[in-house]
């Protein structure tokens, strides 16, 4: 609705906006690096940072950087999973039915990675998404799937995601035998209010935005609710735009952000 008012060529602030278009700054390209490095180096990364900050997205980008360079990557989001189901999911994503008994499951993963590098010539990544909520059962099958050749080597990479407190649990002491063997640790920071600003300005000019749309108020308003977040900065510039066009308002105010904030996201 919005979009025809404001003379969009696409919808701005939306979860399925391409990769190619998504907002870069010098962390996030860091971030990607140094999750690029685990994945050619097949080490342990933790990926942590509040809900909303764009942990998804940042692998979302990773996902299309690395997949045409060597590598194939699994994708596992499933806050129940289990060492059984573990296994299972990454085989089946792997185009082979699992062995019904975990340890069987895990020898057959560890012979097909094995063939998958000296068949095809791909190293595999491992992503577990909303690791945050993985039991600690769980957590102990990620420590003995990187264990192979004595502990000599790892036989893919592997990607813990979720929220900051994956890391607290992590450095708990009944955690230390996993703690210990995360070589990378990436952490999302929320946006300052001049990197909101960019934020909101990139994707308006993805959308095809020709003009200013956003006041320095709506702005500050915006970051107010927000604290830089970008699920919610997503969610208050979504709202702003439809009472916007609702409203026939050309410029986004600061006045008009606390009212929808008020009233529709408070």
């Amino acid at each position: 609705m919005f979009e025809s008012f404001y003379g969009f060529t696409a919808t701005p602030f939306s979860r399925a906006i391409s990769v190619d278009a998504l907002y870069k700054d010098y962390e996030r390209d860091e971030l990607i690096d140094r999750l690029k490095y685990a994945a050619k180096r097949q080490l342990f990364a933790v990926l942590t940072g509040e809900s909303g900050s764009g942990k998804t997205t940042l692998l979302r980008r990773f996902n299309d950087e690395v997949s045409d360079s060597g590598h194939m990557i699994i994708y596992l989001s499933d806050s129940k999973l289990t060492p059984r189901h573990f296994y299972k999911g990454i085989l089946e994503q792997l185009g082979f039915e699992a062995k019904y008994f975990r340890g069987d499951a895990k020898s057959q993963l560890h012979k097909e990675v094995e063939a998958l590098k000296s068949v095809k010539h791909l190293s595999l990544v491992l992503i577990v998404d909303e690791a945050h909520l993985l039991a600690r059962d769980m957590l102990e099958e990620v420590r003995f799937l990187l264990n192979l050749k004595m502990d000599s080597q790892s036989p893919l990479a592997l990607i813990l995601a979720g929220q900051s407190e994956l890391w607290d649990k992590l450095r708990l002491q009944a955690y230390a035998a996993i703690h210990q063997r995360v070589d990378i640790l990436c952490q999302v920071s929320k946006l300052d209010l001049a990197k909101s600003k960019a934020y909101i300005n990139a994707y308006l000019a993805f959308a095809g935005s020709a003009k200013e749309i956003f006041s320095d108020s709506a702005h500050d308003e915006i970051f107010k609710f927000s604290s830089g977040i970008p699920r919610l900065i997503n969610k208050a510039c979504t709202a702003v735009l439809l009472y916007g066009a609702q409203n026939n308002k050309n410029i986004i105010e600061g006045n008009m952000l606390k009212f929808v904030i008020d009233s529709e996201l408070a």
